[in-house]
């Protein structure tokens, strides 16, 4: 699809979803946070959702049908953990006069989701770079995770080894698409290692699909999608627009977060939060394939941020980033490395 055919599109909308008259302000500005796929706005105590009309490989929101669908869907998902923050989907429409409302009577141009505002401050991210998060903190996360997953609906159809190889060829394609720009990192041996790592638990993961170990998950727990809500870590923002990225092993999912936490060596706060999550949900065999999630979350994320590297207009910001993706690529090799024991539970299953 023409992306820029699309983006026009929406312009009516981005302007008014612009203007601070249009929520019934009067002075102060509207700050737009923009994403791959979503434009948010900030306006006073509430965040609107703009899906952007485009199509990737993993999501296709080219019609308002389907943009309506995903508004939705995120709702209903993201409400499983936030509740406080998910208020709602609103329509932009058509009204009187030619001009644009919420939820009015005339034809609907496009949906938003509708969220409480917090600040930027409170994500788990900014929270770690500042030094303010806790293992007790990680242990409620931990917590809440563990009765997001004991809660979850399972889905059979998805996961399994099969899904798991997809991964790896999905990874190893865009990998090599930034292999260049990260030079120095062996992405071809974290390719190698993670599929010999996949053939000796393949029969495992595919038992644990058969008892029901795939559930609809978050899909995305990295830190910069979980925040600080009224003292609470919270996680939001999880996947709708892709079963084959939300509907995966529970170990899978909570591997992002732990993953996020040792990449930054903080050891203390996986551990703390990973203990906590198996007081819940228990496990016992299935820790034998944590290493391999870990490892495709570790690629996943590396090629992510070589590809962020690339659009920062600040070199420095470009510089940064590339590092913590090579960064990223050596984690996932060591986390696959025989002697790797940074997570005490599962040096006791091991042993």
């Amino acid at each position: 699809m023409n992306k820029a055919l699309a983006a026009n599109s929406q312009d009516e909308v981005v302007g008014f979803l612009s203007r601070p008259e249009s929520y019934g302000l009067h002075g102060g500005a509207v700050e737009k946070i923009e994403t791959h796929c979503s434009i948010v706005f900030l306006a006073g105590e509430r965040a609107y959702k703009l899906k952007r009309a485009i199509r990737y490989s993993a999501l296709d929101y080219t019609t308002l049908a389907q943009r309506q669908a995903a508004c939705a869907a995120e709702l209903v998902l993201n409400r499983r953990t936030a509740p406080e923050i998910y208020f709602g989907v609103s329509a932009i429409c058509r009204g009187p006069g030619d001009g644009l409302v919420f939820d009015g009577s005339g034809p609907v141009l496009e949906p938003v989701v509708v969220m409480r505002r917090f600040a930027q401050t409170a994500l788990l991210d900014h929270l770690l770079e500042h030094g303010g998060l806790t293992p007790v903190l990680m242990q409620a996360l931990g917590r809440a995770i563990a009765q997001l997953h004991n809660a979850a609906e399972p889905v059979p159809a998805f996961g399994g080894s099969a899904a798991m190889r997809r991964v790896i060829a999905d990874n190893a394609r865009e990998l090599a698409r930034v292999a260049t720009a990260l030079d120095g990192a062996d992405v071809s041996a974290l390719t190698t290692r993670t599929a010999l790592a996949l053939d000796q638990v393949a029969g495992l993961l595919d038992r644990r699909r058969a008892e029901g170990k795939v559930r609809r998950c978050h899909g995305d727990l990295r830190l910069a999608n979980i925040c600080l809500w009224e003292g609470v870590p919270t996680p939001f923002d999880a996947i709708e627009f892709s079963d084959e990225i939300s509907c995966i092993d529970v170990l899978h999912d909570l591997a992002f977060l732990l993953m996020d936490l040792l990449v930054h060596d903080r050891a203390d706060l996986a551990n703390a939060a990973f203990d906590a999550y198996l007081e819940l949900a228990p496990e016992t065999e299935g820790l034998r394939a944590l290493p391999l999630f870990l490892a495709l979350r570790a690629a996943t994320r590396a090629y992510a941020l070589a590809g962020s590297a690339s659009r920062q207009a600040s070199p420095a910001q470009a510089a940064r980033k590339m590092a913590l993706a090579r960064r990223h690529i050596a984690a996932g090799l060591g986390f696959l490395s025989p002697d790797w024991r940074c997570l005490t539970r599962i040096n006791a299953e091991m042993q």
